[in-house]
């Protein structure tokens, strides 16, 4: 949980605020199939929730926000371009709607996957 104090009071961003940020902005990002779980746990979530939310994980620096971003890429990519792309896309869009500086994105390419066998 991140907070801030205003002069007018104090604000609460809860994590899933972030990590809805950055799923969206990791999915919509050119080469990237689906986010992957990124630990036993996070599966076992999947399979008995229905609305889990896997494959980013959020922390707070004292610096900024540190995410973890575990992605399935799309065979026959560069994948140092697509997690470049897919970092740099996250950070800008989560300092722009959550207005917190993002300290570091680190991405973890879980999987490959042919999207379109064609």
């Amino acid at each position: 949980m991140t907070s801030q104090e205003t002069q007018t009071g104090s604000i609460t961003i809860l994590p899933q605020a972030i990590i809805t940020v950055a799923k969206a902005a990791a999915l919509e990002s050119y080469g990237v199939i689906n986010l992957a779980p990124g630990s036993f746990k996070e599966v076992l979530r999947r399979l008995f929730c229905r609305n889990a939310d896997y494959g980013i994980t959020v922390t707070a620096d004292p610096d900024g926000l540190v995410l973890v971003i575990n992605l399935i890429v799309e065979y026959g990519l560069r994948i140092k371009s697509v997690t470049d792309s897919v970092a740099d896309s996250v950070r800008y869009n989560v300092q722009r709607t959550i207005g917190i500086p993002v300290k570091r994105v680190d991405i973890h390419v879980r999987g490959l996957r042919i999207s379109n066998p064609d």
